[in-house]
């Protein structure tokens, strides 16, 4: 049998799969990117490598900037922006990788075209303060089974402390300073930072490591309950925020909408932007700039009042607001 068309377990020439293998490898190793993102970047390259419709390897080495268009073209026709610019990043993140093992004899990831796209174009869509501690009331009401007290622990770090599902995911047991109340957080890029664990959260974390938690060989500070003692996964954690929305009779919410509702309860009680930086751990000023939109108290005072006119009291007045038409004579 030709090896060169053997098919792998997810019903893909066997190449794609090893060629998927060494690019993860690339993406932890070269480019020190956090295993979800490694996962997401892997799935739409597969998605990309399914489209050269061939058994062999040697696509790869032929590709060119053509070809690269009209995949992405093909692809965005019916998505949205950020499915587009998603795709966008990993198949640039590929093709650099293929140029520089040797692959590809010139770097290809210009050719892959720019979604049109505004920055801090939209709001943060928050969550209604009072639909937020709804949730986590419900939430905490609820705490019966190992289960409900594990994902109540998930929900207020999500909450209070804005941590992202990725971190959650990835704590360990070492992770948490219990005599100085603080958490280590290994967040975006592998930057480690270290975090203040408030009371609430604290304690819904002890009351799950000492009456839910089962006994296993993980470190991870929150695993599976049937089966017992697995790593949880970030998939996990979005499904459990659904459920406590459900529960508590509420429109499903993402996760990440959590860190938008932080930011903004924050900003609406005093908080400076570089303090909601700070808190959100970004790693960029431009991150954090979206929040000035939702800031209405800073931005009330800014705002200028619309010039209103009336017949009786000033005809002319509003003259002076009017350009001239081009080539008109005045």
């Amino acid at each position: 049998m030709d090896p060169t068309r053997s098919i792998d377990a997810g019903g893909r020439p066997a190449w794609i799969g090893d060629l998927l293998v060494e690019y993860e490898q690339w993406l932890d190793r070269q480019r020190g990117l956090a295993p979800v993102t490694v996962s997401n970047y892997s799935k739409a390259v597969a998605q990309f490598l399914r489209t050269l419709a061939q058994t062999a390897e040697v696509p790869v080495s032929i590709l060119n900037a053509g070809m690269v268009t009209a995949f992405m073209v093909e692809f965005c026709r019916d998505r949205n922006t950020n499915s587009a610019k998603s795709m966008a990043r990993s198949v640039r993140s590929f093709l650099r990788f293929a140029h520089a093992t040797g692959r590809t004899s010139a770097d290809l990831s210009g050719a892959v075209p720019v979604s049109a796209g505004w920055h801090l174009a939209s709001l943060p869509k928050a969550v209604p303060a009072a639909d937020l501690e709804h949730l986590l009331g419900v939430a905490s009401r609820h705490c019966w089974t190992a289960t409900d007290r594990r994902d109540y622990a998930i929900l207020l770090l999500l909450a209070r402390l804005g941590l992202r599902r990725g971190e959650i995911a990835a704590l360990d047991l070492d992770d948490i300073d219990w005599r100085a109340g603080e958490l280590t957080i290994v967040g975006k890029g592998n930057h480690v930072e270290r975090l203040p664990l408030p009371s609430e959260p604290g304690e819904a974390i002890a009351a799950w490591l000492v009456d839910g938690r089962p006994a296993c060989a993980t470190r991870s500070v929150f695993t599976t309950v049937k089966p017992a003692g697995r790593p949880i996964s970030t998939g996990v954690i979005a499904h459990l925020v659904a459920a406590a929305c459900r529960d508590a009779g509420l429109e499903r919410i993402n996760a990440h909408r959590f860190r938008h509702t932080l930011a903004t309860q924050m900003l609406r009680s005093g908080a400076s932007l570089p303090e909601v930086s700070q808190v959100l751990r970004h790693r960029s000023a431009r991150s954090t700039a979206i929040y000035a939109k939702v800031d209405d108290v800073a931005l009330r005072p800014l705002a200028r009042p619309w010039p209103t006119i009336t017949a009786k009291t000033d005809p002319d007045a509003g003259r002076g607001m009017a350009r001239p038409w081009p080539g008109a004579r005045s």
